[in-house]
């Protein structure tokens, strides 16, 4: 008997949704489970039900299919489904299983659902996202950190940074009065936040330009930077070069 595979959808057009079960009618054996239209809902249902494959989308009210994947206790195979070709690369990092621009064809989609049950029957799930992403143009800014602590999820506006500070595999996030470790490295969040608005000024640590207060030598080719809500931050010979070129001294 052929193994039935669980699946949900979480889209919130629902002529997207419509082709998405037209096309799998084609694959009796994957089971819809259920349609989600927000990245909520969408976290929810993945760790209730574990899926073992879910289609979905980016753009998404709430929480976006980005940080759903981030936000999720169970790991199922993951389609996207978007209209955005800018997310490839962090999708494939993700280790998704395929990466669907809208509007895609019956072949296109039947080509992603095979791999998807490869992977799901026990076949290679690492793939190189360099490989994966080379039709795609790719560069991701994001003006918000979504953090998930236990049972509450964070949406931090990337204004309201101070600084970011690396832990390990980790990444201590700090605001004015608070702060969130988000399991994510430094090099991540230096290549997806604003150039113009954040700089590394160590190897474990970046800040917010706009919320510098004052900078001083600490010892030589050594300085500390105060920020705003008074913490301070150590900054190297090359972190202070970059100051010099972004503040203009």
């Amino acid at each position: 008997m052929e193994k039935k595979i669980i699946a949900i959808i979480v889209e919130d057009e629902s002529l997207a949704v419509e082709l998405l079960r037209s096309y799998l009618q084609s694959f009796p054996q994957i089971h819809i489970d259920g349609e989600y239209s927000d990245g909520f809902s969408g976290i929810m249902a993945i760790n209730s039900k574990k899926p073992d494959l879910v289609f979905l989308d980016i753009r998404l009210p709430k929480i976006s299919g980005m940080e759903l994947v981030e936000l999720i206790d169970h790991k199922p195979e993951i389609i996207f489904t978007t209209a955005y070709d800018k997310f490839a690369i962090r999708a494939f990092e993700m280790n998704a299983v395929d990466y669907l621009l809208k509007p895609f064809s019956r072949d296109r989609f039947n080509t992603a659902v095979q791999r998807a049950l490869e992977r799901i029957d026990g076949g290679e799930r690492l793939v190189s996202a360099e490989m994966m992403v080379k039709d795609y143009e790719i560069v991701e800014q994001v003006n918000r950190v979504v953090v998930k602590d236990k049972n509450q999820i964070h949406v931090i506006p990337a204004e309201d940074i101070y600084y970011l500070e690396a832990q390990d595999d980790y990444v201590m996030i700090h605001t004015e009065n608070k702060k969130f470790l988000k399991q994510k490295t430094l090099k991540s969040f230096e290549s997806t936040l604003d150039v113009k608005a954040f700089i590394r000024v160590h190897r474990s640590y970046i800040v917010q330009i706009d919320k510098i207060s004052r900078l001083e030598l600490f010892e030589k080719e050594s300085y500390h930077l105060t920020l705003g809500n008074g913490a301070v931050v150590p900054t190297s010979k090359s972190g202070y070069k970059k100051l010099r070129t972004a503040l203009r001294f």
